[in-house]
């Protein structure tokens, strides 16, 4: 019996330890993995283990799994949409898959892409959502070869300023979101067959958050922020635990959790930030209006970090909401911040990675690093390396790249 029991352990697959399957990364909040070796100072030579040259204008992160990134990518010259694989260990690529072709025809916001949504991937397979033509659509594709498993059309799609929600993995679903003014869909695919195991209608409103699944007053939930209320559901089912109006129309960021609350965030039609007590009771428990509009929230030792869309850090109590300090980074932010044991790493649109302490004792700036002319993508933080889609110009022309930093 000891025999079999130690050949049940060699033999049992598992994803291994310091990936990052999914947008937000390994437990869906931005916290990358403890004990991790990572550079302070990085720039366009120093600290740079490879960099290589990717197509088109795509904002979406890579998600990483094993020794594979993937990343999605819309090149507007070939009219397509695709999924790229690349090894981790030196950039090269292994796969590319065309997705969709021709669909890239309806108007959108001159910062966003058709390829703002991060992959996520179980090991086997991995799933991406675009908008294409006039509807959003859920591909899976084998994470070793690229071929399509299958492909489902998840709803109409009439884009506002674009699309950026990414899929989340919860047992054997894949949950997607899209809202928008033609009436957006909250759904669980099954992971093999890309059937809808269950559907929520959402409002004809615009509004750009990704799903995600949190522990939060002794309850697994799906939330979602944005068209005028926050929505509990149950990510197995799609049942409604709750729902409270109060947040703004559009939000943009992933609400993470102290345990006890949610925090919504929104820019349009009014700048807000507000602890939600997350056990159905319909409490807020504090509200400012902050814009915190794009990048999303990151929650360390009960206090709650936001980098500003105008480039401004600021810390909070996250029970009370009592601001510790604010302090000026500099630049305008769209990708989001990343938590690395006690440093918050923060690209700005500029081309700058700011590396500063998360602690409310006061904003302590460890290292501005230029690595790029322009970032509108979020790091990825796994296996002691710093993944980051980053963008240059020669004149007019522009080009981007996906860079891994990492200690040399």
């Amino acid at each position: 019996m000891i025999r079999i029991f130690l050949l049940l352990i060699c033999f049992t697959p598992s994803l291994p330890a310091g990936d990052w399957p999914e947008w937000r990364g390994p437990n869906r909040n931005g916290v990358a993995d403890a004990g991790q070796e990572l550079p302070l100072e990085f720039d366009k030579t120093m600290n740079v283990v490879w960099s290589v040259d990717v197509p088109g204008r795509s904002h979406g992160s890579v998600c990483a799994v094993g020794d594979r990134l993937y990343l999605a990518v819309a090149d507007p010259d070939k009219k397509t949409q695709a999924l790229h694989c690349l090894e981790a260990e030196t950039g090269k690529t292994i796969w590319e898959t065309v997705v969709h072709r021709d669909g890239m025809n309806q108007k959108s916001n001159k910062k966003a892409s058709w390829a703002s949504s991060t992959p996520a991937c179980d090991g086997d397979t991995v799933f991406i959502n675009f908008v294409s033509g006039d509807a959003a659509w859920m591909t899976a594709l084998d994470a070793a070869s690229g071929n399509q498993k299958w492909q489902t059309r998840l709803t109409d799609y009439t884009v506002h300023q674009g699309y950026g929600s990414s899929p989340t993995l919860w047992e054997n679903l894949v949950i997607v979101s899209a809202d928008n003014k033609a009436g957006g869909v909250v759904s669980g695919l099954d992971r093999k067959t890309g059937e809808m195991v269950w559907k929520v209608d959402r409002p004809e409103m615009p509004n750009y958050p990704s799903p995600v699944i949190l522990d939060v007053a002794g309850k697994t939930q799906l939330f979602l922020t944005g068209t005028e209320r926050v929505t509990s559901l149950d990510p197995l089912t799609g049942k409604v635990n709750w729902e409270i109006e109060g947040a703004t129309t559009e939000c943009v960021t992933t609400t993470v959790t102290d345990g006890t609350h949610i925090y919504s965030s929104g820019g349009y039609p009014r700048n807000h930030v507000a602890a939600i007590v997350a056990d159905g009771s319909g409490k807020i428990a504090w509200e400012n209006g902050t814009r915190v509009y794009v990048p999303s929230m990151l929650i360390h030792e009960r206090y709650l970090y936001a980098t500003m869309d105008a480039g401004v850090a600021v810390c909070w109590d996250s029970a009370t909401g009592e601001e510790k300090w604010k302090g000026r980074l500099g630049g305008n932010f769209t990708g989001s911040p990343i938590l690395a044991g006690d440093v918050i790493y923060a690209p700005n649109e500029s081309g700058e990675v700011f590396a500063f302490r998360a602690s409310p004792e006061g904003l302590e700036i460890l290292a501005r690093n230029q690595v790029a002319d322009e970032i509108l993508s979020t790091p990825v933080i796994c296996n002691s390396q710093i993944y980051l889609r980053v963008a240059d110009y020669n004149g007019e022309k522009r080009s981007e790249r996906v860079v891994s930093f990492g200690l040399k």
